[in-house]
């Protein structure tokens, strides 16, 4: 295999790394761009795009499967009143979340 370019990245405290320039350029990624991580049996690993384009098997069979609800039992919506949005709010308040911070033990 002929290799283009070789960088190196660091992982953060809580396993967080900056996809390399590079990279980026080569894949053509974008800001908010997918990036999906292929393991070979051999342990290398390689990066490339997922683009939004591809269909994913499990989400389109619960979408299928939601739809299929709703039509069956129409009578099941409700009108979304906020007093969820109020609970939520309520449960999680003003959480601030620094994602720099080391992820706890627990979390590891």
């Amino acid at each position: 295999m002929t290799v283009l370019a070789q960088d190196v990245s660091t992982l953060t405290d809580r396993y967080q790394t900056t996809v390399p320039s590079s990279v980026r350029k080569q894949l053509k990624l974008g800001k908010g761009d997918q990036i999906r991580y292929c393991t070979e049996p051999s342990g290398r690993v390689y990066i490339e795009p997922a683009r939004v384009e591809e269909d994913d098997p499990a989400i389109g069979a619960f979408l299928d499967f939601v739809e299929a609800d709703i039509k069956a039992h129409p009578e099941r919506l409700r009108a979304f009143d906020g007093a969820l949005h109020d609970r939520l709010k309520a449960l999680v308040g003003d959480v601030d979340v620094n994602l720099d911070d080391p992820l706890s033990p627990e979390d590891e």
